[in-house]
């Protein structure tokens, strides 16, 4: 169902619902990490993961030290022909990749497998309530539901540069205080074959763009 409906035109929709309705922070609760997930879409959408994927991406192939981009004014203005341009890429099984992305995010946040019926319940009842079409409604059903497979998640990613855009997307989702999603994290970047140095890399991009965000909305 889900490669069926993400082929299907469904991204435009749900990743508009996703970054101006607080998407994440709706279906994934309250937990410290998995709001961030929901304040990282608020804030700069998927556009904010692949321009930091990407210049993470860039200082690794430069050999350079890791750098804070968070602050940078350019995110969203990387270069067409970089492969990390996610409302233009199609993953591995044909799905728009922003929502490919999100999936990730859902499966980051949801890996240390504490989601108890009452929770399932409310999340069930959040998308219900979403201003999104039947097909949107349908993926994220799917999404949820799905087992926190780093494999499964990894198989996604048709280039090296998805690769780092679904691990970047991945480490802003988890809460770095669980050590069931921090071994996920681990896993999940050995399934999609990443170099250890370009994970360091990303992992900078992740802990800046956290601290910048606990700085100017704190984490209730």
């Amino acid at each position: 169902m889900v490669g069926n409906s993400l082929g299907s035109g469904v991204g435009g929709g749900l990743v508009g619902g996703a970054i101006s309705g607080g998407l994440m922070s709706a279906v994934l609760g309250s937990k410290k990490g998995r709001k961030m997930g929901g304040k990282v879409l608020a804030y700069g959408g998927t556009a904010l993961v692949a321009g930091l994927a990407y210049k993470a991406w860039r200082d690794y192939k430069n050999n350079a030290s890791p750098k804070d981009h968070s602050q940078d004014s350019d995110l969203d203005h990387v270069p067409a022909d970089s492969g990390f341009s996610p409302e233009l890429e199609r993953s591995r099984d044909n799905a728009d990749f922003r929502l490919t992305l999100i999936r990730a995010m859902i499966a980051a946040a949801k890996s240390d497998g504490h989601i108890d019926q009452t929770e399932h319940k409310r999340i069930a009842k959040q998308i219900e309530a979403l201003n999104l079409g039947p097909n949107e409604k349908a993926f994220l059903f799917d999404a949820f539901s799905a087992d926190s497979d780093p494999m499964q998640t990894a198989k996604l990613a048709r280039t090296q540069e998805q690769a780092a855009e679904i691990y970047l997307a991945s480490c802003l989702a988890i809460d770095p205080d669980d050590p069931e999603e921090e071994r996920y994290l681990e896993r999940l970047g050995d399934c999609l074959d990443l170099a250890m140095d370009l994970r360091r890399h990303l992992d900078h991009q992740a802990i800046s763009v956290r601290q910048n965000m606990l700085e100017t909305t704190p984490v209730s």
